[in-house]
């Protein structure tokens, strides 16, 4: 793993292999993010005593992250938490004033959109880019704040004549799924990647010959597992706030590039349809006034 060219992506790209880990396993990830002077003079020894795991634990945690071993990660890391992105991060607590709120919301955002866009797939969302400007059916799935997201893009997409179906009901996503084709693209939207309804509504659309895409924050997650396409947000957690927060962000950010890339790609048909339903809505509001 080669982070020379873009530090900013070493915490996004471990975070993102999360689910792949023991709970054991990441509990030692955790230990190293919660160590405030971990460093390059950290030795092995007394991360391993602070995790309550053996050294060998530790070098083939390392390792199953992509690393070439400890050292490696220790310098990686290291550099990571030096960056002023990393160190935006800060978490919430009862005590902190609006101001400081405010401050530590707005500058959790700001990282997740900028190590989101450090680790963003191009060439991936390229090829969302082409299937959604060409693909007959599309079909976009998600429950819960997910569910707002798709609706979000949908109606974006409306907007320039690109129609979208949005489910949010498990028997509905089946069902649509099912009659899905070759010609056809599904997408399902998913903060962990574990969402089951999303992830069945997935694989028969994928048995049902569709191309799939998933948007999500965890690139090992089941859901990224089984789609043809990954696009990944990234976002740091804290307890009250959770990730789901700052990765909704950065996922309405990776979606309005997307639909600028899908407008671009027949731009004449797109600016004739946006001015079709731009003059639809206008015109139905001067109706309604006295």
């Amino acid at each position: 793993m080669n982070f020379a060219n873009d530090l900013k992506a070493v915490g996004p790209r471990i975070r993102m292999m999360m689910p792949q880990l023991t709970p054991l396993e990441a509990r030692v990830v955790e230990t190293v993010f919660g160590l405030r002077d971990f460093s390059e003079d950290t030795a092995l020894k007394d991360l391993a005593a602070e995790a309550g795991v053996s050294e060998a634990m530790v070098v083939k945690i390392t390792k199953k992250l992509g690393f070439t071993g400890f050292r490696d990660f220790r310098t990686a890391v290291s550099s990571y938490n030096r960056l002023p992105t990393a160190e935006m991060h800060q978490e919430l607590s009862a005590e902190d004033s609006s101001q400081e709120i405010i401050q530590k919301v707005f500058r959790t955002s700001i990282n997740a959109l900028e190590e989101t866009l450090a680790i963003l797939d191009v060439d991936g969302f390229d090829r969302a880019a082409d299937l959604l400007a060409k693909r007959g059916q599309r079909d976009f799935y998600g429950v819960g704040g997910s569910a707002q997201i798709a609706r979000d893009v949908a109606h974006k997409f409306l907007r320039i004549g690109v129609r979208c179906n949005v489910h949010d009901d498990s028997h509905m996503m089946l069902m649509s799924a099912s009659l899905l084709g070759a010609e056809d693209v599904a997408i399902g939207f998913s903060h962990s990647g574990n969402t089951t309804a999303v992830i069945e509504a997935i694989q028969l659309a994928r048995k049902s010959g569709a191309r799939t895409i998933a948007i999500t924050n965890y690139g090992g997650s089941a859901l990224a597992q089984i789609t043809d396409i990954v696009l990944c947000s990234t976002a740091q957690g804290s307890p009250l706030m959770g990730e789901n927060a700052a990765a909704r962000i950065a996922q309405l950010n990776i979606l309005d590039a997307l639909f600028m890339a899908v407008a671009k790609r027949n731009y004449q048909a797109a600016e004739r349809n946006l001015e079709k339903t731009m003059s639809a809505v206008t015109s139905k509001r001067k109706d309604k006034l006295p």
